[in-house]
């Protein structure tokens, strides 16, 4: 049924890095003559790269190198920020490559199928929503070997943070820079399930007065750690420059991806789990039953291609600095699924053939007026035995004589269709700060203001294609029976804030007003009928702090913070016909933190304190229960603001370098999350745990390097009600490395690392969805080999 697809073989060289370059441990701490002066400069930035967070109002974290070696060179670049504190992070593949399955937690907050709720930018820019369903997650924009660092606000983000969808933090994944010499790198990666990895980058040097760039190519692929029956792959291209132009700082940044990802199935409930932690209950083989093979795993796929770029300016107007950019990204693709029916959607009267059958007939819109299971060889539904009973158990407990071929006469033949979900976005815009640093009655003074403006169009379209012979095989006809709707969302945003900042020399105050005004709607391309618009404006949203040195400790501060977060209502609550979204207000959230940050060479600190209030949840109610996939969302409900939850709890880490070879990192995370529905009332927020712990050691001498590093999760709740409670799981990843340098002449450098990640191989649940959730990633083992020229 499957054909294993060959390693695509890429080659593209120019690219561009600058001085502060990010790459692997060794490849930026070389240029040397020399091991001995490669294993001084190895040591200065071992030190260096030790950054607990910036001096600021509010809890922040950055990742280390080391959190980023802990994983693979194929690994999503989320998995990067899984160790610091107050963030939890699951994806369901080993490497990342489902994003079906993949959630972020911090705080009480998710990032999942069913939640926005935490803002995401690469290099500062709006990511443009990370829903599934058409929205984009960092990942797709930066490959993990251009990944310099990844930035946390765990709460209170600065003041200009881009998103609209930031009410429990804000994650900023920054792209390296051009280095100023020309090299050429080349990687790749080898792992379990068929993992392979290729990737290249050119740094052109100067190629122009003051200009420098890089370009970077890659192409991975992995099968299903599950039975072996498909390939996830992805192709990724990307560039940067930076130059300098009379007094302009120019950068520009370009990227495309190309994915195709083949997603694992949630386990609905804690019994099904427990049956059986290795499977997810998609099967490898075609049955030629529908029902059954509805859970063929080459059938969950979702393709996406993502292109992104800016050009962003840093200038001086007189005193004021001005930094602004222009940027564009466009998102395409499908998601696809089997449902284990036709659906009939046209009235062709009794006794006469089904014009679903017909690869001729396209129905545009309209509802479904039944499912079509068997059909005799006239094309006409037939009914099941009178009496028989169903011997199908599965997927979803099973189903009744109507799905089970023994349940018919003889020549009945099975249908099926396949269900395809198109998406499409195109979104631009603009940024545009200003900060002025005077003085005010003697003291320093920074005056900072701006302005985000973005417009975007989302276009979503759904048809249904009749499987040509679904007893024998998948393949569908090309011509839809049915376009189920086709619509366009038109979204245009438009923030802007003002902010001063005060040093009074015993501490430094800050006070900020933000705005946002957002329009949402739904153009119904089928019936203007069901437009809809809707405001989401937001309230003036303030943010105060203040950071102040403790003078009886050298490099302890004391900090605290307050900012009113804010969630746009999203044009996925605009999707369904039948929904009064009048009433729907945008969700709020007001978030405290006070702390400590201690910073010195080779120790470095922090403790925090939060207290978040979210109000105005948006939630879909329902009344409906329906077994297994909703392909044809036909539930009823209505989308509502129902409650909020209560966040507090305390973030602690620790980084101190116990040698100069030798360091330890630990991070301990108290989360007390509930719900303030009326309904669950003090219940404990789904999928959020309550206690989590990290603790990492990190060794590198005379070229080698590794770490061990351990992350213990506690139990969780998957349902409000809080009847199904997991267990608490423990996850650790080792590395081991070498660097040589100076190796001969053509060749700076080159390195190689094995990772083993999930090391005792723990069967947990990592994502949680209502009632359900998906196994976490298993044991997974990768060799990565670096040439640097």
């Amino acid at each position: 049924m499957h054909t294993y697809l060959p390693m695509k073989r890429s080659l593209i060289a120019l690219s561009i890095i600058s001085a502060f370059s990010f790459t692997s441990l060794s490849a930026t701490a070389q240029e040397a003559a020399d091991q001995e002066n490669a294993s001084e400069e190895e040591s200065e930035q071992y030190e260096s790269i030790r950054v607990m967070g910036r001096s600021v109002s509010y809890a922040n974290t950055t990742s280390s190198e080391e959190m980023q070696l802990q994983q693979t060179s194929m690994t999503s670049a989320l998995s990067s920020i899984n160790n610091l504190p107050g963030v939890l992070v699951n994806e369901g593949d080993p490497f990342g490559s489902d994003e079906w399955s993949t959630s972020v937690s911090i705080r009480g907050f998710q990032l999942d199928l069913e939640s926005q709720q935490i803002g995401m930018t690469v290099d500062g820019i709006a990511n443009g929503n990370s829903n599934y369903g058409g929205g984009t997650k960092a990942n797709r924009f930066i490959d993990t070997e251009n990944l310099r660092a990844s930035e946390v606000s765990q709460g209170t983000a600065d003041i200009s943070s881009r998103s609209h969808e930031a009410l429990g933090g804000t994650l900023n994944f920054t792209s390296i820079d051009p280095t100023f010499e020309e090299k050429f790198t080349v990687s790749t990666t080898w792992g379990e399930h068929n993992a392979q990895k290729l990737y290249a980058r050119y740094d052109t040097g100067e190629i122009a007065r003051d200009t420098f760039a890089w370009v970077s190519v890659s192409t991975q692929q992995n099968d299903d750690y599950m039975d072996g029956a498909v390939t996830n792959t992805r192709d990724h291209f990307a560039g940067k420059i930076i130059s300098r132009v009379n007094d302009v700082d120019l950068t520009g940044y370009f990227s495309y991806d190309d994915a195709q990802e083949y997603t694992y199935q949630r386990l609905y409930g804690l019994e099904q789990y427990q049956q059986n932690p290795e499977w997810d209950g998609l099967t490898s083989d075609w049955s030629g039953i529908p029902h059954q093979d509805q859970a063929w795993r080459e059938g969950w796929v979702t393709e996406r291609e993502n292109i992104f770029g800016y050009l962003q300016a840093e200038f001086f107007v007189g005193d004021v600095e001005v930094s602004t950019n222009a940027y564009y990204h466009e998102n395409e693709g499908t998601g696809k699924w089997i449902p284990p029916y036709v659906a009939d959607v046209t009235d062709d009267g009794e006794g006469n053939p089904h014009s679903e059958l017909d690869p001729s007939t396209t129905v545009y819109g309209g509802e479904e007026q039944g499912l079509i299971y068997f059909v005799n060889r006239d094309g006409e539904s037939v009914s099941p035995i009178a009496g028989c009973e169903s011997s199908i158990t599965s997927p979803y407990g099973g189903g009744g004589p109507e799905v089970d071929p023994g349940c018919y006469e003889q020549g009945a033949t099975p249908v099926s269709s396949h269900r395809h979900t198109h998406y499409n976005k195109q979104r631009y815009g603009f940024n545009a700060d200003l900060t002025w640093e005077t003085s005010l009655a003697g003291m320093p003074n920074v005056v900072r203001g701006g302005i985000w403006y973005e417009d975007y169009q989302r276009e979503e379209y759904r048809d249904w294609h009749q499987t040509i012979d679904a007893s024998n095989g998948p393949r569908a006809e090309h011509n839809p029976y049915w376009v189920q709707y086709s619509r366009e969302f038109p979204v245009e945003t438009f923030m802007y804030y003002a902010e001063n900042e005060l040093d009074a020399g015993f501490a430094k105050f800050r006070f900020g007003v933000k705005k946002y005004d957002v329009d949402v709607a739904k153009e119904d391309q089928f019936d203007a009928s069901n437009d809809l618009q809707v405001s989401s404006d937001s309230d003036v949203l303030v943010s105060a702090g203040v950071v102040a040195p403790v003078t009886a400790v050298p490099g302890l501060e004391v900090f605290a913070g307050f900012a009113e977060n804010y969630a746009a209502i999203k044009d996925t609550v605009l999707e369904a016909d039948d929904s009064d979204v009048s009433m729907v207000e945008p969700e709020t959230a007001d978030n405290l933190d006070l702390g400590l940050r201690y910073s010195s060479p080779g120790f470095n600190a922090s403790l925090t304190y939060y207290n978040i209030k979210f109000e105005n949840r948006i939630t879909f109610i329902t009344l409906e229960d329906i077994s297994g996939i909703d392909f044809l969302e036909s539930a009823a409900g209505a989308y509502i603001n129902e409650g909020g939850v209560d966040s507090e709890g305390i973030e602690a880490s620790v980084d101190y370098r116990l040698t100069d070879n030798l360091g330890v990192y630990a991070s301990y995370t108290y989360n007390d999350s509930t719900y303030t529905d009326e309904s669950f009332a003090g219940n404990r927020v789904l999928g959020s745990a309550k206690d989590m712990a990290v603790l990492s050691f990190n060794y590198r001498n005379d070229g080698f390097f590794a770490g061990f590093s351990t992350k213990y999760v506690g139990s969780r709740f998957m349902d409000q009600a809080n009847t199904q409670q997991t267990d608490s799981y423990v996850i650790s990843d080792l590395y081991l490395g070498k660097a040589v340098y100076d190796v001969g002449p053509g060749v700076d450098n080159l390195e190689f690392r094995f990772t083993i990640n999930n090391l005792f191989n723990e069967r947990y649940l990592g994502t949680l969805a209502p009632s359900a959730g998906w196994i976490g990633a298993p044991r997974i083992a990768a060799l990565n080999m670096k040439f640097v020229f």
